[in-house]
Order: structure tokens, then C-alpha cells, then sequence
């Protein structure tokens, strides 16, 4: 699970700023939260960010985004890492943007941070906390290891180290040469960190649509539930020469494990994948399933549905995921609301949030302008957040819990609407054309 993620000279957020998923004292939807009771924390599941337009709020998704990715893609050899720094500050030119998390693995918090300019990496460090003290494992600037932090003479670790690029993190190089030290938290990026952007698509829906999937029928219950039209999906079988050429296919094939599926919606139709199944590769098509006046299915394509509905069927399957009792997946949804109706993603945040329990260990992140969200009712105060803008052009970002005026049983969609928490858009009056002419007369 994530604790905090802080992100300091990148794109809008000249200063550090940071998201706290550790609970306060707030007592509001105690039921919310995951107990660690070796560290004595009580962890969010949830955090919904509010803000204006151009406040911020994709800003710091993207900041996720590029730390990720920077950490499971690194650039090739002497290519310029493609940060993004403060642009409003001739200050921040000269400073390097600085990333840091601290995530709950197993039962072992990581604190793990690194500072980057477009040539090099000038500072990475990671740290183990305990209960009661930390310990570091490794801690580079400059590209050299910290005296006090050297690895043994001709150790494993030590010629990774030796091996790291500049523009390369050493995290990332240790697992690139298969040593498992710090693989668990490598793996953490890898695969329980989901970012899921505007205009990019999940990828698990061809997996949870085969029909051997156990949330195969949840997820068409789901889509009934909300009203999608949908009752239910089919796969229509598709000929492999027609999906993709030989060659390409080929090559994809060589590499498909048993059971595996990779979606070719980039080439072919939304929905078009290929999957080894029973040791022979077959292609298919998933196909919505609506009911004609006379109770009979008519198979649609994706292209035939509507953009809420083919938002649905990005958001259904990170949810299932999400709801997972045993789930440790942190979800991270830039712009969660769009193309939905306000009532479907109430729905969406309720039934997630109901489906908790205190082992659960999933949580979501995501940027929002649905007001409708905004009440005590649903969320905690220490779960919704605001960016705002200041005279500067700088973001910054609190939780509504920072706010000393926000009681219990206060309103705080219209105190937000109004403009009191900060974070609405700060419209001027302008002249018309008509009323300048009469001025200059």
C-alpha cells in the first residue's frame, strides 16, 4: 500500500508537495480504513482530488506516471531523461526534480527516493523503516555509493552498482541483473501500481471476459447493474490472417505462455486480442451482447458504443480488481468522472468502499470535478484533496482535514462550489467589445 508519494520541481509543482494515505485522527467511516498494527498506522483506501482546471491535478498523476515508468522503462544508454521541471522559476531549471514514496510491502514499510536532471541521476536512496528505527540499504549520490553505505569488495550488488548508467537507476539495474534484494520493491512498480490515464486503455478486460474467468459474470452483472445496455459478452472467434500479418504475429506468438492474451486493439478493433489457449493461438473479438425487442442477442462492437459506456468497460475491471478482498493493487485514475454520468461514479466509489474489509489492502487514487462526490457521506476529510494555483503559477495541494472549518456536519460541496476551500476556477468579468468602444468614446 501507498503511505505518502511526494514529488517537488516537476511540471506545476515548483514546491515538494505530498499525498498522505495515512489516516488522521479523523473518527468519520472508521470502517474505511486498513490497520497495520506493527506500525500502529491506520491507512486510506481512498483519496479523490479536486481542483480547477490547470490546478494541478493531472500534474501530480503524471508525476506518478513518469516515476513509474522511469523505473520499469529506463532510457537507453546516453539518452536525456525527459523530466519535466518547473518552467515558471528560472530558479527551478537549475534544481532537480525530486520523487519519493513510502509503501507498505508485506509487513515492511520502504521509504525510497530519487532526484533527477535531464542528464543523470544525482541522489537515489532506500530505506527499510522499522518499528522503532530505519536502516539504509543503499544510498547513491553522484552517481557513487555513500561511504557509510558501500556494498561488500566484489559482491553481486557492488558490480551492479559499478554497472548502473547515469541516466539508469541503480533500483533498476539490480533487478535487470536478476539480484532479488530489492526485487519486492521493484515489483511493487511493476505490478500493484496501476496508472490508468484519459486516454489510455486497461488491459484486463479480454482477460476477465474469457468465459473460464471467476469474474466473468460478475462483470456483465456489473455492467447490468449500471445500466450499460450490456447483458452480457460473447467471443467471436477471428482468423489469425486477418487480425495481423504472419510475420508479426509470429513474433508475438513465439512469446505467449499458456493462458496468457494480448489485446491488439492498437491494430484491429477495440477488443480484438490474442491468447494461447490449450496450447494453440487463436484471436478473437469480444462482442457486446444487446437484446433485441423479441429477447434476441444482437452482438455489437466496441466502436458501436457509446464513450460512458466504453469508459465503463476500462473502469468495470480495475474495480473487480480493486474489490478483491486480498487485493493490493493501488489503482491511480486520472479524471475518473469522464464521460460518466455523476450517478455511475457515486455508484462505482460506493460499492467499492462497501466491499471493504479489514483485510483489505487495495486503494484508488484519482482526479475528479464531479461535485456530486464531494460529501461526508462518502468520504472522510482526510480523503479528499484540493489543488490549487497560486499568484506565482505554482500547485499546491491539501486534504480538506488541513482545513480548520471543515466540521462534520458541514456542506462542504457549497463551501467548495463558493470558492472557500480554494480550488475552483477564478473567473474574471471581461468588457464586451461594445462596452471598450463606448469607453474609449
Amino acid at each position: 500500500m501507498l503511505l505518502r508519494f511526494s514529488v517537488g520541481n516537476w511540471m506545476s509543482f515548483r514546491d515538494e508537495a505530498t499525498l498522505d494515505m495515512v489516516a488522521t485522527r479523523e473518527e468519520q467511516h472508521a470502517g474505511h480504513l486498513t490497520a497495520i498494527e506493527k506500525y500502529g498506522l491506520k491507512l486510506l483506501p481512498v483519496a479523490a482530488i479536486y481542483g480547477a482546471n490547470a490546478s494541478g491535478k493531472s500534474n501530480l498523476i503524471k508525476a506518478l506516471s513518469f516515476a513509474q515508468k522511469f523505473i520499469i522503462d529506463p532510457p537507453k544508454a546516453a539518452t536525456a531523461i525527459p523530466i519535466k521541471p518547473f518552467r515558471l522559476s528560472k530558479e527551478s531549471s537549475d534544481h532537480p526534480t525530486c520523487f519519493r514514496f513510502e509503501i507498505l510491502i508485506g509487513e515492511t514499510i520502504y521509504d525510497y527516493r530519487f532526484s533527477v536532471i535531464a542528464k543523470r541521476v544525482v541522489h537515489e536512496e532506500l530505506k527499510q523503516i522499522n518499528k522503532a528505527s530505519e536502516e539504509t540499504l543503499f544510498r547513491r549520490l553522484e552517481g557513487k555509493l555513500d561511504p557509510i553505505d558501500q556494498f561488500p569488495k566484489n559482491s553481486a550488488l557492488s558490480f551492479a552498482f559499478q554497472g548502473t548508467q547515469d541516466n539508469q537507476l541503480y533500483l533498476t539495474n539490480s533487478v535487470s541483473q536478476k539480484l532479488a534484494d530489492f526485487k519486492l520493491l521493484y515489483d511493487w512498480f511493476e505490478k500493484s501500481l496501476i496508472v490508468i490515464l484519459p486516454n489510455t486503455r486497461y488491459g484486463k478486460l479480454s482477460e476477465i471476459t474469457d468465459d473460464d474467468h471467476p469474474q466473468f459474470r460478475i462483470m456483465a452483472a456489473r455492467l447490468h447493474d449500471l445500466d450499460s445496455g450490456i447483458a452480457a459478452f460473447r467471443q467471436v472467434d477471428v482468423p489469425l490472417e486477418r487480425s495481423l500479418p504472419k510475420g508479426l504475429i509470429d513474433a508475438i506468438a513465439a512469446d505467449l505462455k499458456e493462458g496468457q492474451t494480448i489485446s491488439l486493439s492498437p491494430f484491429r478493433e477495440e477488443g480484438t486480442f490474442i491468447r494461447r489457449k490449450g496450447g494453440k493461438v487463436v484471436a478473437r473479438q469480444l462482442a457486446p451482447v444487446h437484446m433485441g425487442e423479441k429477447g434476441e442477442e444482437i452482438l455489437f462492437t466496441f466502436s458501436d458504443e457509446s464513450d460512458g459506456t466504453r469508459r465503463l468497460l476500462d473502469l468495470i475491471p480495475a474495480f473487480l480488481f480493486l474489490e478483491e478482498e486480498l487485493g493490493s493493487a493501488t489503482f491511480v485514475i486520472d479524471e475518473l468522472d469522464r464521460s460518466l454520468h455523476p450517478n455511475l461514479t457515486t455508484n462505482l466509489i460506493e460499492h467499492y468502499l462497501m466491499q471493504r474489509t479489514s483485510l483489505s489492502h487495495s486503494q484508488l487514487i484519482f482526479t475528479t470535478h464531479d461535485a456530486q462526490l464531494m460529501t461526508q457521506e462518502i468520504f472522510r476529510r482526510d480523503e479528499i484533496w484540493i489543488t490549487e494555483r497560486d499568484q506565482f503559477g505554482a500547485s499546491k495541494l491539501a486534504a480538506f482535514s488541513e482545513f480548520k472549518d471543515v466540521r462534520k456536519d458541514k456542506d462542504i460541496r457549497k463551501s467548495y462550489l463558493q470558492g472557500r476551500m480554494g480550488g475552483v476556477p477564478r473567473i474574471r468579468t471581461t468588457s464586451s467589445p461594445c462596452e471598450d468602444e463606448a469607453s474609449v468614446r
